[in-house]
């Protein structure tokens, strides 16, 4: 019978024991990047929109500065964007998460042996 057998990895960062940023945040802000909407991005994500703005009061709360930032409506209709420690934080946790799958890539043995 054949099988299919994966490694996977996740990973958080936390501040002060509380989990701040991981797989989901990074999604969200990347939905966010792309739509210039809250409500868009939970949309795409199949979250509610409490659920996502949750996530970016906590991120926003948590961090050394805003993460996102709303604009009020006008002419153009509003949006939101994400601030340069946002984009920071991605570029570098991204960076992270490149290097640990290239790790596990060369650990094959372990898939071998399961």
């Amino acid at each position: 019978m054949e099988r299919h057998v994966e490694m996977r990895v996740r990973h958080w960062v936390f501040v002060d024991e509380v989990k701040f940023f991981g797989p989901g945040r990074y999604e969200l802000l990347q939905h966010i990047a792309e739509t210039g909407s809250i409500a868009q991005a939970a949309k795409e994500m199949g979250l509610s929109y409490k659920k996502a703005w949750a996530m970016v009061d906590a991120l926003n709360s948590l961090g050394k500065g805003p993460y996102v930032v709303t604009q009020k409506g006008g002419t153009k209709g509003g949006g939101t964007v994400l601030t340069d420690t946002a984009r920071n934080v991605m570029d570098a946790y991204k960076r992270l998460n490149d290097k640990l799958l290239a790790v596990m890539a060369e650990e094959p043995e372990l898939l071998s042996l399961i």
